[in-house]
């Protein structure tokens, strides 16, 4: 049997119900305005609003303007309305927000009507892309109920705050600017389309935004890499979204729906891309330069973050000649090794290496690995244990990483037995370096070889001796006898020694001497000299490491980087300017003002006259020297003078090209000097570091959109020259002298 509900009844129960809706509406009220007073916590304030914090990439920027890496906490660069392709706004406003442009930041009609829509089929979230942008940019992730409602109320007032400083467009570009896309470090739209299409936002296509879009509600369930169903599934959904709302057609739908992901996946990582050595120095100067010059931001107070203010920083690295350096090294290194390995098959390393032990063990001791296990206390003979023990790891090769089984300590060896090599290159007149190649693989060794590190430089050292005597009257064409020598300095003795199979017997010109490499009369020009003007020389030509004043330096007994020689050189091409090595141009913050601007220093190190004379000797190295494997073997014909150089036992290798538009410097060697190659033939500069520079140089010289010309040569000065080049001349003015004095009976 049903009671009967009496009228009474049904009015008492009406009103009960009301009284809940009432007090739930004026609780709800109450709550908004106790939010509004900030009693839960502080709100977004208007300057908040119209600079919203957000991490963001700074971009390093090539000379010829493209993004060659950027320095993150999230890698997240900003793009404006107009980068954007409309394919990206149809796909997001078509699965997130279809009534975008109808409400002011709260869509109460879709809040009310959201369940209706997922039972038909068209599944969307609760929030509008305003509300998920005030989440995005002022709310911390809680799993605390309570805590997000309030939460969520903070971001419907802030929505509506939004909604009134921004427009429509700019709501959207804040957006889709600061949205995850999940793994592999990518937050933003330009991020990733680089990272999955390697494009940018305003080239996405239907099928790619749909992709991209799909992914914001689950870039983990969605990720194309990690579940490529999941993607297609979701990206198809997101097309027939776009055709529900009229962005596209049912038959282009189809069709996109109908293509596969086409993915250009490119993970961004510090370890990967163009210049890898240059940009991780690059960062270590931004950071000194902005603590040193005080440069903070508009308050004044603040330091700015390179890793999340989005600074651009403007540099003179050319992206296409940096790519041609890094090719040259591969392409050569891999055939080097090939040799150095050869060279050393069969032979015992600790027979032939008396050092050997101790550099296992420094090399041991510096390892990450023997860190970290003293860290958590392990004694020196668990220590031993470890690295005797075989693990599996991931080792450089020439042909691709490879993961492996090996102990760590012979990982040690093999790492030890790894050649190494750095490059750079600059424009002499302007000091702008246009590549930088630091190693041979970042993310595997990781010190700079270019500005960090300094070795030995050798024979490389010899035209700083010349260019002395040069000053001093010397012509080119003078001759001496090429025999050994004996100095006396400060009390002490040096002899330098001469190798039988590369002395030119006999009275040679200065110009051979050079050209040869002979230590001999190289000696003989620095007793005439003295060492404290080359001494003096090499520091003004902007040599920063030690230079000691003893007559071996001729020789290169002393270390200087790759950085420096390279430097040094350019005034010889540059009529005997030195213009200190550049390659930061600017620095701008995200909105485009410049924080920093950089001027290179200018030193006249070398009269004009003295520079010209010093490129005729250099292009003799290369007309008749150590060089000249550059016309032989690889036929580069033009105007070049250079250096080889090549340390005590074959250490290190260097090669000093010079153009009137072009220096590079390149050496190349082992971790440790104690380890090189046994034979002079395979060891010497002209073997491993000129073919390098040939393989550059190549490439530069076959792109006529870099303007690097071949049939440019060295201009003399406007004064003109007053020291003899021509050596014919020279015999007979010598001759001459010799008949007068004859004659007046000196």
């Amino acid at each position: 049997m049903i009671a009967k509900v009496s009228q009474n009844d049904i009015k008492r129960y009406n009103w009960y119900i009301w009284r809940i809706v009432i007090a739930g509406f004026a609780f709800f009220l109450l709550m908004i305005l106790l939010i509004a007073f900030q009693i839960f916590g502080p709100l977004p304030s208007f300057r908040e609003l119209e600079n919203p914090k957000s991490d963001q990439a700074s971009q390093v920027i090539s000379n010829d303007n493209k993004v060659i890496g950027n320095y993150y906490i999230k890698n997240r660069t900003n793009v404006t309305y107009k980068q954007l392709s409309p394919n990206v706004i149809n796909a997001l406003v078509a699965t997130e927000d279809a009534r975008f442009y109808q409400h002011s930041g709260i869509d109460f009609q879709r809040s009310f009507t959201i369940v209706l829509y997922n039972l038909i089929g068209k599944k969307q979230g609760g929030s509008t892309i305003t509300q998920q942008l005030a989440k995005n940019l002022f709310t911390e992730k809680t799993h605390n109920p309570f805590v997000r409602v309030i939460q969520k109320l903070k971001e419907w007032i802030t929505a509506v705050k939004l909604e009134r400083n921004y427009t429509k467009e700019e709501i959207l570009t804040l957006y889709l600017n600061t949205v995850d896309f999940g793994a592999y470090n990518t937050y933003g739209i330009s991020s990733a389309s680089r990272t999955y299409f390697n494009t940018t936002p305003d080239k996405l296509t239907p099928d790619q935004a749909a992709l991209l879009m799909g992914m914001i509600n689950g870039p983990g369930i969605y990720s194309p890499i990690n579940h490529p169903d999941n993607a297609i599934n979701r990206r198809n959904f997101v097309l027939r979204r776009m055709d529900e709302e009229g962005f596209l057609s049912a038959g282009q739908a189809e069709e996109y729906k109908a293509k596969p992901l086409g993915l250009t996946f490119r993970p961004t990582d510090h370890n990967d891309g163009m210049a890898t050595y240059f940009r991780a120095v690059l960062k270590k100067e931004v950071q000194k330069l902005l603590v040193d010059k005080s440069i903070l931001k508009p308050d004044g107070v603040t330091p700015f973050d390179l890793d999340r203010d989005g600074l651009k920083i403007y540099t003179t690295i050319d992206a296409t000649m940096q790519q041609y350096a890094e090719e040259a090294q591969q392409e050569y290194m891999k055939k080097l090794q090939a040799q150095f390995n050869s060279h050393w098959k069969g032979i015992s390393l600790w027979k032939s290496i008396p050092t050997f032990k101790s550099l296992l063990d420094k090399g041991m001791h510096r390892s990450d690995r023997y860190i970290y296990l003293k860290q958590i206390g392990k004694s020196d003979e668990e220590i031993k244990d470890d690295f005797n023990t075989p693990v599996k790891m991931n080792l450089f090769t020439w042909h691709g990483d490879i993961d492996t089984t090996m102990k760590p300590i012979d990982s040690i060896v093999y790492c030890k037995m790894m050649l190494r090599n750095a490059l750079m290159s600059m424009d002499p007149t302007t000091g702008y370096i246009k590549a930088w190649v630091g190693g041979t693989n970042f993310e595997h060794f990781k010190y700079d070889q270019v500005k960090m590190g300094t070795r030995q430089v050798g024979s490389t050292a010899k035209p700083f001796t010349y260019a002395v005597a040069v000053e001093n009257g010397f012509s080119p064409c003078m001759q001496v006898p090429n025999e050994p020598i004996t100095i006396t300095y400060d009390d002490q003795v040096w002899s330098p020694r001469s190798s039988p199979s590369e002395t030119v017997p006999g009275v040679i010109t200065l110009r051979t001497a050079l050209a040869r490499s002979q230590n001999w009369v190289t000696a003989y020009v620095m007793n005439e000299v003295k060492p404290k003007p080359v001494a003096d020389l090499i520091k003004k030509m902007g040599i920063t490491s030690p230079v000691p004043e003893f007559p071996s330096i001729c020789l290169g007994t002393f270390d200087a980087s790759v950085f420096d020689m390279t430097g040094a050189y350019s005034a010889f091409a540059n009529e005997g300017l030195w213009t200190e090595p550049t390659f930061l141009l600017r620095i701008e913050d995200k909105n485009g003002n410049v924080l920093y601007n950089n001027t290179p220093k200018v030193v006249q190190a070398l009269n004009p006259e003295t520079a010209y004379v010093m490129t005729y000797m250099l292009k003799g190295v290369i007309d008749e020297g150590t060089g000249y494997r550059l016309r032989r073997d690889y036929h580069i014909m033009n105007p070049i003078g250079g250096k080889t150089g090549t340390t005590n036992d074959n250490s290190d290798g260097w090669f000093i090209g010079i153009t009137p538009q072009l220096v590079t410097g390149i050496w190349t060697g082992c971790e440790d000097r104690d380890i090189h190659f046994r034979s002079t033939r395979l060891g010497e500069g002209a073997n491993t570091a000129l073919p390098i520079f040939a393989g550059y140089m190549k490439r530069v010289y076959a792109n006529a959109n870099l303007g690097i010309k071949k049939n440019v040569d060295f201009v003399p000065p406007k004064s003109g020259v007053s020291i003899t080049l021509d050596c014919g001349a020279y015999s007979q003015q010598q001759k001459g002298t010799n008949e007068v004095e004859k004659k007046l009976d000196f």
